[in-house]
């Protein structure tokens, strides 16, 4: 389970380029729901969690379903998905549920052409509609422009802590910036690392910057800034991008930040050497793994990013992510598809949960057997959340990503500014 998460999270960090389709143009033959066979499924061969799960609803749940319209599930490797998804959609030939490609873009682009099937409206029509979790809503609908694309993979995002160290130092939970530093200041003093990060790769510590942006500035600001109404070198966003680099500059990650990677600052944290970690919930299965969580499961705690003091944002705004998410052919609907998507909508929460523990974006209605108590706390918060935000870079280009991610160590450790770090980002967006 770790290695699918932990590919999907990859995948939607990279942020691969799909390039330009010209889908307006497409042709071969008139596809129809008529023509639908069986309840097809392309998707990436290491997301065996969605594989296994509609799998297991075949036999189960949706098993008259599945004897209307089989199941039949194609995969493919992570890096052919969206070539495949591009081609099909050019040829009409779409099947009828399809990863969606490694950027929004890719889906939006289909949806124009009409090939992606407007969800909001079928499961409501269906009366499923309120078996999907608001939050995975809100996240679908800033990612996407709309709700077209199945959660049935939800990861919400904060800042996991280790009670026993906080206890130890007297250090209570922080609800403000404020409190968090304070404590950062504390743990240092006592020889202890305040925070885990994986700054190789960076996206961790720019997940940073977004939190605090999204509290001084509201749940919007990342979209002003992809729609020109702002840019990251604003003044707000650079005091943003501060805040961070300060947490360096004063040795809250502690030392070499910029040449520890993912797993290193997995362990660290798990090991106790850390008391902060600012990681999704696809953490969970580490977390809940006795033999990679060292501190114990009772001993982790989540609290989401802190209160900026007069910031416009507020706690209860949660980013999170959907994972790489499923689109339904337009073009293939018919009544067996909505059967399927009806039954789907009302047993997958549950069955996800009870089945291997990992959490999706609809609601768990019926028995999901005894979670693990981190697991239940992410699902609790989820259904709590009203409002999502993003991550840090969701809305942006290929290229600035990349010069977010591949820059957040040398922010941090002081040898580029705060300004500097921004203003190169903003360049490769006004360029994108």
């Amino acid at each position: 389970m770790h290695k699918t998460l932990r590919t999907r999270r990859i995948t939607l960090l990279a942020t691969a380029a799909t390039g330009s389709l010209l889908l307006s143009a497409c042709g071969g033959g008139s596809a129809s729901g008529s023509d639908v066979k069986a309840f097809t499924l392309t998707i990436n061969d290491d997301n065996h969690i969605v594989q296994q799960e509609l799998t297991t609803l075949g036999k189960g749940s949706c098993a008259a379903q599945d004897k209307a319209l089989p199941l039949k599930i194609q995969t493919l490797p992570i890096g052919n998905v969206d070539q495949k998804v591009q081609l099909l959609a050019g040829q009409n030939a779409l099947p009828v549920q399809f990863a969606a490609g490694g950027t929004p873009q890719l889906t939006k682009t289909l949806d124009k052409a009409g090939q992606v099937l407007d969800l909001e409206k079928t499961l409501k029509d269906l009366g499923v509609w309120n078996d999907i979790q608001p939050a995975a809503v809100k996240t679908v609908e800033n990612l996407y422009g709309k709700f077209n694309v199945m959660p049935y993979q939800f990861n919400i995002e904060g800042i996991w802590y280790n009670k026993k160290l906080f206890a130890d130092h007297g250090i209570a939970v922080p609800a403000t910036y404020d409190q968090l530093v304070a404590a950062a200041a504390k743990l240092k003093g006592a020889g202890v690392t305040a925070f885990s990060a994986d700054g190789k790769e960076g996206w961790p510590l720019t997940r940073l910057i977004s939190g605090y942006i999204y509290r001084e500035l509201g749940p919007d600001a990342l979209r002003a800034v992809a729609d020109g109404k702002a840019k990251l070198t604003d003044p707000a966003y650079v005091k943003a991008a501060q805040a961070i680099a300060d947490l360096g500059k004063a040795g809250y990650f502690g030392k070499g930040v910029g040449s520890i990677d993912y797993d290193t600052a997995s362990q660290q944290f798990l090991t106790g050497k850390a008391a902060m970690y600012y990681m999704g919930s696809w953490a969970l299965g580490d977390f809940n793994d006795p033999a990679k969580n060292k501190i114990g499961a009772d001993n982790v705690g989540f609290m989401p990013f802190p209160a900026v003091a007069g910031g416009k944002g507020s706690t209860d705004q949660i980013p999170a992510n959907v994972g790489l998410p499923v689109a339904v052919s337009a073009k293939s609907y018919n009544a067996e598809v909505g059967d399927w998507l009806s039954c789907i909508s009302k047993n997958y929460g549950a069955a996800s949960l009870k089945d291997q523990g990992t959490v999706s974006g609809f609601k768990p209605s019926g028995d999901t057997g005894t979670l693990p108590p981190l697991t239940q706390t992410v699902q609790d918060t989820i259904t709590k959340t009203k409002t999502s935000t993003l991550w840090f870079e969701a809305l942006f280009n290929t290229k600035a990503t990349e010069t977010s991610q591949t820059n957040a160590a040398s922010l941090v450790n002081g040898s580029l500014s705060a300004k500097d770090f921004m203003q190169k980002i903003q360049a490769d967006l006004d360029n994108g």
